[in-house]
Formats: structure tokens, C-alpha cells, sequence
């Protein structure tokens, strides 16, 4: 089953999230789990779950791919930030469970001048106080562009935080085109090499879902700017081979790119499309 979507705005609860993405044309979505810069997250009514979680068997709608919060920073400096990072991420694995089997994306974060070594056993030791093993949801790691000091910008720092994680069965990586193409990986003109190179690091078996999105920049400039597929550094074919790849074609395509609604519907409609649906 080839899945495609883009983030939907949870505002309005699960089953509004799930006629809505129907609506775009979509069989997966992203989501916030509370709000991307921060704050408290809203009460989860059972009622609006059951009745989303059925909607989604008959739609055939699955391997939701939440997000946290863009201010989660597992390796922060300071204590008051690492402190929001283990509390929201606790408190976001247990509220996912309620959406059993799916994922839960997050950013590695920056260790702001503290090292990167230092930056990955924060964020391994953060990893260690919140999953837990009767937990469904996998936890991603996503491809960083390698910004500032972002930990994630080579394939190897997230099997080095992998590797010094206890539970590291409940953690896998999500893919972002954007993201990578900015880090220097040429999924461009060698796709393939960039998949062996994230199997040797990695392995394959860890790669659950792609973020899909173009980069206004080059390749190398770790800058992580996103575009819309038709308008971005990465010409259609390669999207293209991206989509029916044999290695990514049965993973969750999740859109980040700067659209309304009638532009994702536009876009999932095109990404079909590239992968031979009409």
C-alpha cells in the first residue's frame, strides 16, 4: 500500500484530522501533538479517538506520524529546556498510545556549543527516561540539515545515539528529503549510494517513514528550507524516484511543504501520480 499525506492541524481533534486528510486525498498524516513551539496539550477524549480510530479501518488510513514540538530539545544547555523536552516527550508517549502501533517523530536538537558528543548522550539519556517496553509507538529520529549546532546532520550521530539507547528497538528514523539534500547526501543524482550509505550507518531496517519535501537550496548548504515539490533544488524525477524506490516506496510519504490545503491535495494528488496511481 503506497501512503501519502501531509501534517494536518489537530485542533479540531482525531476524527476531524481523519475527514480531513480523506478529504485531501491522503492514507497517512502528521500531526502535532501539542502545539509545534511549546505548551500544554489539549484533553484526549476517548469518544473522539474510538470513533477516529474506526474511521480510519474503513478509509484505510494508518502509520500516523506524529510530531513533537519544534521547541523539544532533548540536549539543551539549559536545565529549564531539557526539563520541557522529558516532560512533554513522556507525556506525548503515553497520549500516543491511545493511536496504538504508529510513530512518533521528533528532532534531535542542538547542543548549542556544548560538543556533540555531549549532545548525544543528553539526548540517549532523555530517550532512556521516556520509552518503555510495553510501548507501542516507535520513536524517530529525523535527518537533520546539520544547521548551527544540530545533532542529526550525518547519518552516524543517529546510530551513535541509537547505539546508547537502552530500548533502542522502540526507535527508528524518519527520512527528510529536504534535510538531507541540504546536509550534502546527493539523493538527486545518487539515491542509491545515499541509501547504502544510511544502511551502513543505520541500517534500513530502522528507516520508518520520509519526511517528502524540496529545498530551495543546494546541496551541502545546511540550511533546511523547504519548498514545494515543483519548485524546489530537486528536479521531479528525482521525487520521482524517490516515491518508487523498492527500499521507500512501502513507508509512510509525509509533506512538509509551505501549502495550504488545496495545495497539498494538489501535491498528494501529483505524488500519486509520480508513483503510477491515478
Amino acid at each position: 500500500m503506497f501512503r501519502i499525506g501531509c501534517h494536518i492541524s489537530a485542533s479540531g481533534g482525531y476524527l476531524a484530522m481523519g475527514h480531513r486528510i480523506d478529504a485531501l486525498g491522503g492514507n497517512t498524516f502528521a500531526f502535532f501533538t501539542r502545539n509545534p513551539r511549546g505548551g500544554a496539550a489539549k484533553e484526549i477524549d476517548p469518544a473522539d479517538v474510538a470513533a477516529f480510530l474506526e474511521f480510519c479501518r474503513e478509509r484505510d488510513i494508518d502509520r500516523l506520524v506524529a510530531h513533537a514540538p519544534y521547541t523539544l530539545n532533548p540536549c539543551a544547555e539549559k536545565e529549564s529546556v531539557r526539563q520541557f523536552a522529558l516532560t512533554a516527550f513522556a507525556d506525548d508517549l503515553k497520549r500516543m498510545e491511545h493511536t496504538p502501533g504508529q510513530y512518533y517523530n521528533f528532532h534531535p536538537g542542538s547542543h548549542v556549543g556544548q560538543g556533540l558528543d555531549v549532545g548525544i548522550a543528553k539526548i540517549a539519556e532523555v530517550l532512556d527516561q521516556v520509552l518503555f517496553p510495553e510501548m507501542t509507538t516507535t520513536v524517530l529520529l529525523e535527518t537533520m540539515a546539520g544547521k548551527g549546532s544540530e545533532v542529526g546532520g550525518r547519518f552516524e550521530q543517529l546510530r551513535a545515539i541509537i547505539d546508547r539507547t537502552k530500548l533502542s528497538d522502540k526507535v527508528g528514523v524518519c527520512l527528510d528529503t529536504c534535510h538531507v539534500w541540504d546536509a550534502g547526501y546527493d539523493i538527486v543524482n545518487d539515491l542509491d549510494g545515499v541509501l547504502t550509505a544510511f544502511d551502513k550507518a543505520v541500517g534500513l531496517d530502522r528507516l520508518k517513514a520520509v519526511h517528502l519535501n524540496n529545498s530551495l537550496n543546494d546541496t551541502d548548504s545546511h540550511k533546511d528550507r523547504h519548498a514545494k515539490l515543483t519548485e524546489g533544488r530537486l528536479p521531479l524525477e528525482a521525487i520521482r524516484r524517490i516515491v518508487t524506490h523498492p527500499v521507500l516506496e512501502k513507508l509512510p510519504f509525509i509533506l512538509e511543504t509551505p501549502n495550504d490545503e488545496a495545495g497539498y491535495a494538489a501535491e498528494i494528488a501529483l505524488v500519486r501520480k509520480l508513483h503510477g496511481h491515478t
